[in-house]
């Protein structure tokens, strides 16, 4: 009896691509299909707000078992001409459809500033964005657009980073904002992370443009907490070569801790794991 080959005849695994929808925005994945995509090309895609061009940030790959492909969507087509000049009506209309929202706000004195307008590429719907201290009533002005722009219109609520990662702007850094210029997704940032490398925990150098904690304060993080571990902690008792005492302080980077003597009136002197007894090789 010949042996049967269990992948003979079988289909060959989809590949999914990574698409973004907007400048440093969010990637999302669809199904490539038999097409050779290229990083870069724009291609049309079915997102959840409506058909949208989009570009391709991670080329055609085999998905994670993880990902469940019974839930992505296929890219449509690679992008067109007409698709283009589409795009670009529809940036037209989003440019008037925001100057109308901003009228209608300051006419109606409504608590909450417009932060950006968002067209399906059909055309049938605008999606407005803005921040608020809280809860606004924007009803009557959900009405007053819909029957001025004659399409459907929602309005949706944004954090003051979603509006930074918009508008843009020079951090202190000297730089383009991260969350405008490539950062996809925002992560959690904490005041530990700043502690934990010796940062003054001073509100106006911590905060960035938005106002919130600055989103590169995790970039070393983890690289600090690992360096850290090999260094005894402050107020521990060591044994050094140079004089037993306690740890007054960590010098992450240098890999060195500061040690208050117990003799010779609790002179401070640096140390290194190397001149610590207990990192001595016996």
């Amino acid at each position: 009896m010949a042996d049967i080959d269990p992948f003979e005849g079988s289909q060959p695994m989809p590949k999914i691509v990574a698409v973004s929808l907007q400048q440093a925005g969010h990637l999302y994945n669809f199904l490539a299909g038999d097409r050779a995509l290229r990083r870069g090309e724009r291609v049309l895609v079915e997102s959840e707000a409506g058909t949208r061009v989009g570009t391709v940030e991670i080329e055609p790959h085999e998905p994670a078992v993880t990902i469940d492909l019974s839930s992505l969507r296929p890219v449509i087509r690679i992008a067109s001409d007409n698709d283009f000049q589409a795009e670009r009506e529809t940036l037209s209309r989003e440019a008037y459809a925001r100057r109308l929202c901003v009228e209608r706000i300051r006419e109606g004195r409504i608590q909450m500033k417009l932060v950006s307008a968002d067209y399906t590429f059909d055309a049938r719907k605008v999606v407005f964005y803005f921040v608020a201290e809280g809860r606004v009533d924007f009803r009557d002005l959900v009405r007053d657009l819909a029957n001025t722009l004659r399409v459907r219109v929602e309005m949706k609520q944004i954090g003051a980073r979603d509006e930074t990662k918009v508008t843009g702007g020079m951090g202190p850094c000297g730089r383009e904002l991260c969350c405008s210029s490539w950062l996809r997704d925002f992560e959690a940032v904490t005041v530990k992370m700043a502690r934990e490398q010796g940062l003054a925990l001073n509100p106006s150098r911590l905060a960035g443009m938005c106002g919130r904690l600055k989103c590169c304060l995790r970039y070393e993080y983890a690289s600090y907490v690992e360096l850290k571990r090999a260094l005894p902690n402050v107020g521990k008792r060591v044994q050094c070569v140079k004089g037993d005492g306690r740890v007054v302080r960590q010098n992450v980077l240098k890999q060195t801790v500061l040690i208050q003597r117990e003799e010779e009136g609790g002179v401070v002197v640096e140390a290194t794991l190397e001149d610590l007894v207990a990192s001595r090789p016996q």
